[in-house]
């Protein structure tokens, strides 16, 4: 993509400070924690009020919607001579996780103070994925030509096991390519895996004699991911269940494998999930267009990382994680007095815009 066409793109996104403020507002006041289910809503009222405004807040916008199965929504845009060509998709979430702790102010009446817009959710992930939407429309409003549909997806049950997406790819096709804006920047090509397991045996001493990677012969190494790592280790009785962080130099059979050689005769051992890493070319088409984008708006090296987390990208084939936190900035989504400052949100606008447009043009 030329300077001028970038620049005129750019243009359009910074027009869409005000709107995109004003329709995050909405969506922040939705408290989207995961409930009960209930008849056309599998993870409680709230995710689907947040879905349903959403869904009414894309159509304000000129786009045409759809609601998969009560829990994936889409915003699409499908230009004339796109029409069913496969499509790049932008895939965020809706849902929340708790509003606990204490809050400067209510967690879903969403404030800005000193330039940071606080709210449960603002974050992670309504603000990221509405700066997508009206990317989006930033696209559309330049008038620039796409060889692809775009649609902006959705999903209400990220931060309780991702079963959403599972059941979209049950009557959709996956997108040819695109992002989740769920993760960090710069552009991340990679993925550790992530797997469950449970063991069964008299565990209180075999815990105290095997308390980290070395001690179960786990300490594998990955020169581009680090050390594998165990997670959330939790002993009841006589039952002990953990997750490990691998990177691709392993897997889950295999760590399995060298668990039993750990542990007494007779103990019982399960594999009880297992999400494979995401691998993409550091140099390949997509990475190099969110590379691009992330680099012509921040000016910063945007040579694509690695992550030890879970993303959406776990899920959707064909996607890879793409902001929204920037170098340095950690710890925040979760916790009390979540944020996400103005201009952060802004700059994502930018980055988003650029790289749906390229997306939606280049050759993949």
């Amino acid at each position: 993509m030329n300077k001028e066409c970038a620049s005129a793109l750019l243009k359009q996104a910074q027009a869409q400070k005000q709107p995109l403020l004003t329709g995050l507002f909405e969506i922040l006041s939705i408290n989207s924690e995961r409930g009960e289910a209930e008849a056309g809503a599998p993870y409680g009222p709230g995710p689907r009020k947040a879905l349903e405004e959403t869904m009414k807040l894309a159509e304000s916008l000129g786009f045409s919607t759809e609601t998969v199965l009560d829990q994936v929504g889409i915003a699409k845009y499908e230009p004339e001579g796109t029409e069913g060509k496969p499509y790049i998709g932008v895939v965020g979430h809706l849902d929340v996780v708790c509003a606990e702790g204490e809050w400067t102010t209510p967690p879903y009446e969403p404030a800005i103070r000193d330039n940071r817009i606080y709210a449960r959710g603002a974050l992670d992930n309504k603000g990221p994925v509405l700066s997508c939407l009206y990317a989006l429309k930033a696209v559309r409003d330049s008038g620039m030509k796409l060889n692809r549909p775009v649609w902006i997806i959705f999903g209400t049950s990220e931060e309780t096991g991702m079963e959403d997406i599972p059941a979209y790819l049950t009557v959709k096709e996956p997108p040819v390519a695109g992002f989740t804006p769920d993760c960090k920047y710069p552009v991340v090509y990679a993925e550790r895996g992530r797997s469950v397991y449970e063991l069964t045996f008299a565990a209180a001493a075999w815990c105290e004699a095997h308390p980290d990677e070395a001690s179960l012969k786990l300490d594998i190494r990955d020169p581009e991911f680090g050390i594998l790592q165990l997670r959330n280790r939790k002993q009841n009785g006589n039952t002990v269940t953990f997750a490990a962080s691998y990177p691709p130099a392993t897997d889950a059979e295999c760590i399995l494998a060298i668990l039993e050689e750990s542990l007494p005769e007779g103990a019982g051992t399960a594999l009880v999930s297992d999400w494979k890493p995401v691998f993409f070319k550091k140099d390949g088409p997509l990475c190099a267009s969110l590379q691009w984008a992330y680099e012509t708006v921040t000016g910063l090296d945007g040579t694509p990382v690695t992550t030890t987390g879970g993303t959406y990208a776990k899920r959707m084939p064909n996607i890879v994680p793409f902001g929204p936190s920037f170098p340095g900035q950690k710890g925040i989504a979760h916790l009390p007095d979540e944020w996400m400052d103005v201009d952060d949100l802004m700059k994502n606008l930018e980055i988003y815009t650029l790289a749906i447009a390229d997306l939606a043009t280049r050759e993949l």
